[in-house]
């Protein structure tokens, strides 16, 4: 892979950025947040520092799925842009949101348990549970501080605080 400067950004154009590195781990993750915030199956991703992502047209919006990460999107379009695990040195980048996304076949599924059960595995690829990215007490951590809204209706969101 070149180090040619990696460049993308959302569907209406109003947010773009660079990273100055080549990205590493290209995957597809199953969690449910991910799911949830691609819109999709799964969300493929790969990991930059964070000094190394330049944001050179417009500011993410950030919604904090759990209280140690928080999700970068355009406020204007929707698009998912970035995964930033709040506590860490990195941040992923949303593979699809690349101008060229083929520069980055994945290497593994993260997350497998939550792979829905039609959505076959990838050939060739690396198949990781949760629980080889986190820790038990970062999990713990983000059962405990979920902000997702469930999968099922609620008569009010958020939950009034008790």
């Amino acid at each position: 892979m070149t180090t040619k400067t990696i460049t993308g950004g959302c569907q209406c154009g109003a947010v773009r950025y660079r990273v100055d590195v080549v990205l590493s781990n290209p995957h597809l993750c199953h969690c449910r947040m991910c799911q949830k915030a691609a819109g999709n199956y799964f969300m493929p991703l790969a990991w930059a520092p964070r000094e190394k992502v330049v944001m050179t047209r417009g500011r993410p919006a950030w919604f904090h799925s759990s209280d140690i990460v928080r999700r970068g999107f355009c406020q204007k379009c929707g698009t998912p842009l970035f995964f930033d695990a709040v506590a860490t040195s990195h941040m992923l980048v949303t593979l699809g949101s690349l101008d060229d996304p083929s520069r980055y076949r994945p290497v593994s599924e993260d997350s497998v348990e939550s792979r829905l059960p039609f959505v076959a595995p990838w050939p060739d690829l690396h198949q990781k549970i949760t629980d080889d990215d986190f820790t038990a007490e970062e999990m713990e951590t983000i059962r405990a501080s979920n902000h997702q809204h469930p999968d099922h209706d609620t008569e009010t969101w958020p939950p009034e605080d008790k």
